[in-house]
């Protein structure tokens, strides 16, 4: 589920799963997101949801499925709906410059010595 992975990710980029959080300050995490196209979307939302960007030109908006998004760039609608979830603003940007997502199984962090975050009311409704 995207929103539950997203929700997730957001609190520990901004660092609010820890004691000593400020609102103001940088105190997250970084986060690593593998396997980012399997991520599934509940209901009816792969054709109905829309994810819009402009090209900044007169008649420049472009809208297109989430289900066509998640299949081409699957990393794209992860940070969307993670980005969407942080602040609009300097600390925002720090904040999502920490965030890693891939497609695939493989990162290139290994040498950082990660630590997996398990999600289990993630695996429990992905099935």
């Amino acid at each position: 589920m995207l929103g539950r992975l997203a929700t997730h990710a957001a609190v520990l980029l901004r660092g609010k799963h820890k004691a000593t959080f400020a609102p103001h300050m940088d105190m997250g995490d970084f986060v690593i997101i593998i396997n980012a196209e399997k991520i599934a979307l509940s209901g009816n939302k792969a054709l109905t949801k829309f994810a819009h960007h402009h090209s900044g030109f007169p008649g420049g908006l472009t809208s297109t499925v989430y289900g066509e998004l998640i299949e081409k760039h699957p990393t794209r609608a992860v940070e969307k709906a993670i980005k969407g979830m942080l602040p609009k603003n300097r600390l925002g940007a720090q904040v999502a410059s920490k965030l890693k997502v891939y497609a695939g199984p493989e990162h290139p962090h290994a040498a950082q010595a990660p630590t997996p975050y398990v999600f289990t009311q993630v695996s429990q409704i992905a099935k």
